[in-house]
């Protein structure tokens, strides 16, 4: 069973090496007699995002469970910066999510907290080297690269739900992630603010470097920010790649997916 410190070597390898940060093979997830997910196998390398599409309960949340370590896979493997998140002990999954960052589907901030303060949130339970000082400048950087400036002192029922997913990437931000995985982020807001948030999705891809997973219902979304995307349906990967190659496919499902959000 891999140790921290092999985690934490694996985390070092991964930032200077290109291979897979995140890397799935063959997994499969039922609840019951239904079958969520159905030997699903892929990688993602830094710098690339790619984007989960397909209906309602064909496994794309089940799938981010599961390379946070939060659910474990019936079979198959799900190695996240070296470590199987399937096998490893809480220790080593603990280890491993310090190097994630999570932007949940509605923001989830705490609302009896500032935005400064949801920033704060991860730097003062896994960064406590840092002092008061040095926690306050770098979550005014964060607030800065989201576009949040001067905004650290509002709570977030007093701001824009566009606004509330700005807070919510910073706060993914706070621990300079190797992994970014976003749930929805554009769900819930009108077209320009899921632009707006698309295009800092970019712009801060671009700039980390991180290995990205998105799960999406947007289409225009997933052709925005993602490198590759993968449409699911029944558990399965029906198909992956650019959005020129789910446009080229003859599948049936795919064609009527891409109709259906033209």
């Amino acid at each position: 069973m891999p140790t921290t410190q092999d985690s934490t070597d694996a985390t070092a390898r991964s930032k200077t090496t290109n291979q897979a940060v995140i890397a799935i093979n063959n997994v499969t997830k039922s609840f019951g007699p239904q079958r969520v997910l159905d030997g699903v196998t892929f990688n993602v390398h830094r710098g690339e995002t790619l984007a989960f599409l397909g209906r309602s309960g064909t496994g794309k949340s089940v799938l981010l469970r599961i390379i946070i370590g939060l659910q474990t896979p019936d079979s198959g493997s799900a190695i996240v910066l070296g470590t199987d998140m399937a096998q490893a002990s809480e220790e080593d999954i603990s280890a491993v999510r310090t190097q994630m960052g999570f932007l949940f589907q509605h923001a989830a901030l705490y609302d009896s907290l500032t935005v400064a303060e949801n920033v704060a949130f991860p730097l003062l339970h896994h960064r406590k080297d840092l002092s008061e000082s040095d926690r306050h400048d770098r979550v005014q950087m964060l607030l800065n690269e989201v576009g949040l400036e001067g905004h650290g002192k509002k709570m977030p029922a007093n701001i824009s739900g566009g606004m509330q997913k700005r807070v919510g990437l910073a706060r993914a931000l706070a621990l300079d992630p190797v992994i970014l995985l976003l749930d929805e982020p554009t769900a819930g807001l009108d077209p320009i603010s899921s632009g707006e948030i698309d295009e800092l999705i970019l712009g801060l891809q671009h700039q980390h470097q991180m290995a990205s997973i998105v799960v999406t219902h947007d289409m225009l979304s997933a052709k925005t920010i993602a490198t590759r995307i993968a449409l699911m349906n029944h558990g399965k990967v029906v198909i992956e790649g650019s959005y020129e190659k789910l446009q080229g496919s003859n599948e049936s499902f795919v064609s009527q997916f891409l109709h259906r959000d033209s």
